[in-house]
């Protein structure tokens, strides 16, 4: 039960973080960023996003059921923000292209996140 309350609550501070992020993106760093940079800033927060919403799926599934799937499946989604989002943003605001580097390893973990919600809820009773 206290990982369901702490993937809900990851999920709703990331939600806040990436209309934030959205919103900084949009009136202060139009003017900042080349097109090519913004572009990247605003595929960070739409990643975030998309998987601060699917961590609150995983913290109402674990609230029915207590599954190491579903586990599984709000961390590679947590991580998979931290990494992928967080080193586009990075990206976009300091233009040093080895944090590219570190993005595959957030989007792997978004995978390992998606196959594990998908295997639980394949599983579930």
């Amino acid at each position: 039960m206290m990982e369901s309350r702490l993937f809900l609550l990851l999920g709703a501070i990331g939600g806040f973080f990436a209309v934030a992020f959205g919103a900084f993106g949009a009136h202060a760093l139009t003017e900042i960023l080349s097109p090519g940079l913004l572009e990247v800033f605003r595929t960070g927060v739409h990643y975030q996003a998309t998987h601060s919403l699917a961590l609150l799926a995983v913290g109402l599934l674990l609230r029915a059921e207590d599954c190491r799937a579903y586990r599984i499946a709000g961390w590679g989604f947590t991580l998979g923000i931290l990494l992928f989002s967080g080193s586009l943003y990075l990206l976009a605001m300091v233009d040093t292209p080895l944090l590219g580097m570190v993005t595959p390893f957030g989007g792997l973990a978004f995978l390992v996140g998606w196959a594990s919600l998908a295997w639980g809820l394949f599983r579930s009773r």
